[in-house]
Order: structure tokens, then C-alpha cells, then sequence
């Protein structure tokens, strides 16, 4: 159970793009079509994700082992803060899931694939992880402690890699 459970340190971040494309495609069919049943396996990758890293997540690992390596050296950034992003991913889809297919609530539902497809894009097209980003913030006012990412709280490692 101990080697099934965590996150890489460091990610990839070409793989991690890979599969913020895959889910933007997703969310724009669910926005398309109104299959929110694709919620469903899209919050199930997030979760699996955000506990075991590639480990579960059938689209993680393609990612990270297939189409990652495909796409040249890789980049690699802190595990933290995209662990924390499939967090919010996780919590986003799984309401979105629960809220339209179990409580009717579409518009909801519907909404917040709209946020996750904005955020998937802006990952994967400019690399900006809106996760990330707010991982950083709550760092920045003491919120996470540093120690959960050294690479984050000092500038110096950040520049190194």
C-alpha cells in the first residue's frame, strides 16, 4: 500500500500538459454534447491522481510514460503544487459529477466543466497551473509550510532547474 500511494517529486511537466489537454478535450464534449456522465471518469482520474500520482490514473500514466518521453527531454517542476492542482481538479469534478447526474443540478454541473476546461486549457496551451499558482500563494501567507515544498520556497532551487 506505501508504494501505491503518493505523488512523483518531480513531474514531468510535459506530461502533466499532456493530460491537462486530455481533459480539456473531455470538458469540451461534456460542454458540447451535456454528457455529464463523462464526468464521472474524468473526476475518477483526478482522484486517482491527486492520491497515487500516475500510479492509478490510466491517463497519467500514458502520459508519463508514453507520450511524456515522446515530446523530448523532460521539464521537471515541483510534485507538490501539481498534486495540490489535481486536488482542486478532484474536489471540482466530483462535485460537478455528484451535483448533475445525482441532484439534477446541470447549470452546476455545467459551470464548473467550464471552469476546469478554462484551467486545462491555460495548462496545456501556456503552461500556466492555476493550481500551481494558488499552491504558491497560500505558501507565499503561510498557509502550506515550506517545508511541504523546499523547491517552491526557495527561489534559488526554482532557478536552478
Amino acid at each position: 500500500m506505501k508504494n501505491l500511494i503518493g505523488f512523483p517529486n518531480p513531474v514531468n511537466e510535459k506530461a502533466a500538459r499532456t493530460v491537462a489537454a486530455v481533459v480539456a478535450v473531455i470538458a469540451v464534449v461534456i460542454l458540447a454534447t451535456g454528457w455529464l456522465w463523462l464526468l464521472v471518469p474524468l473526476a475518477y482520474g483526478f482522484i486517482a491522481r491527486a492520491i497515487t500520482g500516475p500510479r492509478l490514473s490510466p491517463l497519467g500514466a500514458v502520459a508519463m510514460r508514453v507520450i511524456g518521453p515522446r515530446l523530448g527531454s523532460p521539464r521537471l517542476v515541483a510534485g507538490p503544487p501539481k498534486r495540490f492542482a489535481q486536488a482542486i481538479g478532484a474536489a471540482l469534478t466530483t462535485v460537478a459529477a455528484i451535483g448533475g447526474l445525482a441532484l439534477g443540478w446541470t447549470t452546476v454541473a455545467l459551470v464548473l466543466t467550464g471552469v476546469l476546461a478554462v484551467f486545462a486549457v491555460l495548462e496545456s496551451v501556456l503552461g500556466f497551473c492555476a493550481g500551481c499558482f494558488a499552491f504558491g500563494q497560500l505558501m507565499r501567507i503561510g498557509v502550506i509550510p515550506a517545508e511541504v515544498c523546499v523547491e517552491c520556497a526557495n527561489i534559488q532551487l526554482r532557478q536552478a532547474a
